[in-house]
């Protein structure tokens, strides 16, 4: 199984009778799954549809799905109220024969108000139940899409999590190799260091010394802290391979490294490992800032 980002962008569209719609998917990283959805009026009947879709698709990341709805302006009809014109009209006859008055006119008649009206077009139940299909179909694409670019930028991360892993393991070697911990090494370090210690007072007692000098040396060994940073490396190789949602998973392991390194640092007894030490942290931090990309 690939590895995902969390990150991208994919737009849909499509027509439905009268209906002309377009879908906007957008996706940035997050601690869980957070689908956040904008409809138009008179269409939240398909959100819950739409959600279980998202949720099927996609396990982390907050996700902005905003759907635009355009529809056809449909011709008006023009009637004249045959009752309403009946009775103007006699009326109009009535007056006229009292009066004398003239006959209303057409344009008259027109003006008044109730004569003529203006007739909206009934929405089709059937057009809208298929603009509503439509629109959730065009909605799968668009998320087809959007997992096909999350996962082109996870096989991208994947590779640059592969280089920094083999960064951490060739610094971790280098570490390993110091000169300065070399058992000559440590044992003349503290050689030189008990020597200054006896010669500015002859309180202490040598023996006692070199106990706990041997006491520090064995403190100040990092062979446990290399040989799980080694292991992280493989654990971490290994969900790479195997890919899927591994971002949570990879991100605690980043925090290994990390707690590794500082011990390590910490621990570092000449200039050279506690340089290299730094280096190993300053990319451990590369790593953990790519992990957080990750689905």
């Amino acid at each position: 199984m690939a590895l995902s980002s969390m990150t991208g962008f994919a737009r849909s569209h499509g027509s439905s009778g009268p209906y002309a719609f377009e879908w906007e998917l957008k996706s940035v990283n997050a601690k869980g799954f957070d689908f956040r959805m904008r409809l138009p009026p008179g269409w939240d009947d398909i959100e819950p549809l739409i959600r279980k879709r998202a949720a099927d698709a996609l396990s982390r990341g907050t996700v902005y799905a905003n759907l635009t709805v355009k529809r056809a302006i449909a011709t008006s009809a023009v009637r004249v109220n045959e009752d309403v014109l009946a009775s103007i009209l006699k009326v109009a006859g009535e007056l006229s024969a009292k009066t004398g008055a003239a006959a209303p006119t057409v344009d008259g008649l027109l003006g008044i108000k109730g004569v003529i009206e203006v007739v909206e077009p009934e929405n089709d139940e059937t057009e809208d139940q298929a603009a509503r299909t439509a629109v959730v179909a065009a909605f799968e694409d668009g998320l087809k899409n959007l997992v096909e670019m999350r996962r082109r930028e996870g096989v991208a991360l994947g590779q640059i999590l592969g280089l920094r892993l083999g960064e951490i393991e060739q610094l971790a070697a280098k570490a390993d190799a110091a000169p300065g911990r070399k058992p000559e090494a440590v044992r003349a370090r503290l050689a030189e260091q008990i020597t200054a210690l006896l010669e500015t007072s002859d309180r202490f007692d040598p023996d006692r010394l070199s106990q706990e000098a041997i006491m520090i040396a064995a403190k100040a060994d990092i062979r446990e802290e290399l040989d799980r940073i080694a292991s992280h490396v493989t654990q971490a190789r290994e969900m790479i391979g195997k890919g899927g949602a591994i971002g949570r998973r990879l991100d605690f392991l980043a925090q290994e490294f990390n707690r590794e390194v500082n011990t390590t640092c910490s621990k570092a007894n000449d200039l050279e490992l506690t340089n290299t030490g730094l280096e190993m942290k300053n990319v451990v931090e590369q790593f953990r800032e790519q992990v957080q990309n990750l689905e």
